[in-house]
C-alpha cells in the first residue's frame, strides 16, 4: 500500500491518533512493535496559528517513528489552510485532516465529525488543505453523522475528487460515538467502489489479531488503524504483525518485557513533563492496561496504582504486582493471560 510516495507494504497496520495519547514517546514504542505507520494527537488549526505551545509540541517528530502523519482539526477553511502549511515546516510524512473526532468539544463546535452536517463545507477545507501544501494530504471520518445519514461511501468518491491521497474510515456514525461494534461492512462498501482508486483503511474495534486479519481478507482494506486497544498495550502492533507476517500469534511478549514497556512509558513522561504531571498523563493507560483485567480482589491495588504520586510509589506496586499477584493469580487459573 502506498500513500504519494510512502510505501507502507503489504497490509500495513497503523496506530490511530488519539488526543493525549498518542505523545511522540508512545509513537515511538508502537513503531518499535510492528506500527507501520503512526499518527501524533490531533491538533487545532486555530490553536496552532495562535502558537500556542501545548499545541506546537505536538508537531515534534522522532526520526526513528517515521513514517509519522500530524493530523489537524478545524472547522473554518482559511485557519486550516494556515495550519496546514505551519505543519508542512514540521515536516511529517503526511497530514491528516481529522472528520471524524466524536466528542462534543470539538463535533459539538462543528470541526471533526461536526463535519459530516456540513459536507460543503467538509469538501471545500479539504480542497483547500490539499491545493496549500505538497505533502500527501489523506482523511479520517466516519460513517455520516447517524444512522440514517450513512453517506461514507458517496463522501469517499467526493474526498477523492479533493485530491486526497487516502482515507481512513471509522465504522462508526458520530451518533454511535464508540457505543456498538463497527460496521465493517459499510467499510467494505466504501473500498469495493469501482470509481475509488486511493487506499481505503479501516478503523474501529481492532482489538486482537484475528480481527486484523478478518479486516484484510473478509473486507479487503488496504491497511488497518488500531486505536483503543493500544492504549496500556503497545504490544498489540507486535501480536497483529506476528500473525499477519507469520500465521501465528505464538511468539507473544513476556509479562516481564509487557511490564518493562509500561515502565518506559512512565519514566519517559516523566522525563518529558516532570514526575506529577508525567504520572498523571500516563495513569489512562495503566488504567487501560489488559495485564492487570482479570485479576480477582484487584480493585484496592488498582486504586492505589491510579493514585500513586510519585515514581517510587508508582514503581513500588508495579513491582508488587508483577512478582506476587500476577503470578498467584496465574497458579489459581486455568485462563490464558494475556
Amino acid at each position: 500500500m502506498k500513500i504519494g510516495q510512502i510505501d507502507l507494504g503489504e497490509r500495513p497496520v497503523m496506530l490511530a491518533p488519539m488526543e493525549d495519547v498518542t505523545d511522540h514517546s508512545f509513537r515511538l514504542i508502537c513503531k518499535e512493535q510492528g506500527a507501520d505507520m503512526v499518527y501524533t494527537e490531533f491538533v487545532s488549526a486555530d490553536a496552532l496559528i495562535r502558537n500556542i505551545s501545548a499545541t506546537t509540541r505536538k508537531l515534534h517528530i522522532n526520526p526513528a517513528e517515521r513514517p509519522t502523519a500530524i493530523q489537524i482539526y478545524g472547522r473554518e477553511t482559511e485557519p486550516m489552510v494556515e495550519a496546514a502549511k505551519i505543519v508542512e515546516e514540521a515536516a511529517p510524512d503526511i497530514l491528516d485532516i481529522n472528520f471524524g473526532c466524536p466528542v462534543k468539544k470539538v463535533a459539538g463546535k462543528g470541526a471533526g465529525a461536526g463535519m459530516l452536517r456540513d459536507i460543503p463545507k467538509m469538501l471545500e477545507i479539504t480542497r483547500a488543505v490539499v491545493n496549500a501544501v505538497k505533502l500527501p494530504v489523506t482523511v479520517k471520518t466516519r460513517l455520516g453523522w447517524d444512522h440514517d445519514s450513512r453517506i461514507i461511501v458517496e463522501l469517499a468518491e467526493q474526498l477523492q475528487d479533493c485530491g486526497i491521497q487516502a482515507l481512513t474510515v471509522h465504522g462508526r456514525t458520530r451518533a454511535q460515538m464508540y457505543n456498538g461494534e463497527a460496521d465493517w461492512e459499510m467499510i467494505a462498501r466504501v473500498k469495493e467502489n469501482p470509481r475509488l482508486h486511493i487506499p481505503v483503511i479501516g478503523n474501529g474495534d481492532i482489538t486482537i489479531p484475528q480481527k486484523a486479519l478478518e479486516a484484510f481478507t473478509r473486507y479487503g482494506v488496504d491497511g488497518v488503524m488500531v486505536g483503543r486497544a493500544s492504549i496500556g498495550a503497545p504490544w498489540v502492533f507486535h501480536d497483529i504483525k506476528q500473525l499477519l507476517v507469520n500465521g501465528s500469534t505464538d511468539n507473544q511478549l513476556s509479562t516481564a518485557e509487557k511490564f518493562s514497556l509500561l515502565r518506559r512509558q512512565i519514566t519517559e513522561s516523566i522525563a518529558n513533563i516532570d514526575e506529577h504531571r508525567g504520572i498523571l498523563h500516563i495513569r489512562r493507560h495503566l488504567a487501560a492496561s489488559p495485564l492487570f483485567k482479570g485479576i480477582p480482589h484487584f480493585r484496592d491495588t488498582r486504586i492505589a496504582m491510579l493514585r500513586a504520586d510519585t515514581w517510587d510509589e508508582l514503581d513500588r506496586i508495579l513491582q508488587h504486582i508483577e512478582a506476587d499477584i500476577i503470578p498467584a493469580f496465574m497458579n489459581n487459573t486455568s485462563t490464558h493471560y494475556t
